[in-house]
């Protein structure tokens, strides 16, 4: 145990004094006190002595004192809690191929509406990283559970050229042992079309991940006739699903054709938590405060009860 106010305990001189003070009283009574000769007319005449139990209510009344002088000097003691920890990094594809409209408004606008969605689902003590991946993939958003901070994140990303699916896992896997959250209970969400056009395949990627013990679900966007304007040009784009299937089947995700709520909650469900042990500080002074306001008590009743007054 240990206190948060450990200068206000200088407080506990009162008791010691109050015990040195008590001790020389009764010093000075057995000093002044009158002697009789006839210790048998003493005892006819008070047959109910206190006794030892004189001292009672002034012992109890320090103690009580010394109990409220640890309760304002605010005592903390340490408290193991179990807390249910989780981590999902949402790698999201920026991709130009993510502007075709096949899916409504557009498959970058869907992938950030099942984002955002997905944040709106997940219970508080779950932590959400964002990582965006187009050509290249960089983390967006460390995990946290500040939901407003990684919708902002979700909310700013842009479209660049490229599509490399492995990369994004692979950030993702990056910014899991970087968070040092590798032992926790941790998942990777692919939001993409699934065409990868750069950096390291998504099998690789997806079976590293198994290996780590890390699954990655994936939620497919768009439709084998998606198209976009490049460079003046119409071009197609059509979704991979297959790729983005497979990757799930590799570290046991899940693979969604559709960011519903149904299906956005299921991938939640399948993260799972992990019961974590940490050890907080927690002060008790209603503790101290209670006892000493109940030893107060007990002096003055029996001080009341034997001596008919209180200490």
């Amino acid at each position: 145990m240990s206190f948060l106010e450990a200068s206000r305990l200088w407080l506990l001189v009162l008791p010691i004094a109050g015990v040195a003070a008590y001790l020389w009283s009764l010093r000075r009574h057995e000093q002044y006190a009158v002697r009789f000769s006839n210790v048998d007319l003493i005892e006819s005449v008070m047959p109910d002595r206190p006794g030892w139990r004189r001292h009672l209510p002034v012992v109890v009344t320090l103690l009580a004192i010394s109990v409220l002088v640890l309760a304002i000097a605010r005592p903390v003691v340490a408290v193991t809690a179990p807390r249910e920890e989780a981590t999902v990094i949402l790698a999201i594809d920026v991709s130009l191929s993510m502007e075709a409209d096949d899916v409504s408004p557009s498959r970058i606008d869907a992938a950030k509406e099942a984002a955002l969605r997905f944040v709106e689902l997940a219970p508080e003590e779950l932590r959400i990283g964002v990582v965006a991946f187009a050509g290249i993939a960089l983390a967006a958003h460390p995990p946290s559970d500040d939901d407003l901070a990684v919708r902002a994140a979700i909310e700013r990303l842009s479209l660049a050229e490229g599509t490399a699916v492995g990369e994004g896992i692979y950030a993702g896997i990056d910014l899991i042992e970087f968070e040092g959250i590798e032992e926790q209970a941790v998942h990777v969400v692919v939001l993409s079309d699934g065409e990868t056009t750069a950096g390291r395949s998504e099998v690789d990627a997806a079976q590293d991940a198994a290996r780590l013990g890390i699954p990655v679900s994936t939620v497919s966007f768009g439709t084998s006739e998606g198209t976009i304007l490049f460079a003046g040009e119409v071009v197609p784009v059509p979704a991979n699903e297959g790729a983005l299937r497979q990757v799930a089947d590799i570290t046991g995700g899940r693979f969604s054709e559709a960011a519903s709520a149904e299906e956005l909650q299921e991938i939640l469900d399948s993260v799972g938590s992990q019961v974590a042990v940490t050890t907080e500080d927690r002060e008790v002074w209603e503790w101290f405060l209670m006892a000493g306001m109940v030893l107060l008590a007990v002096a003055g009743a029996g001080s009341l009860v034997w001596f008919s007054r209180i200490p």
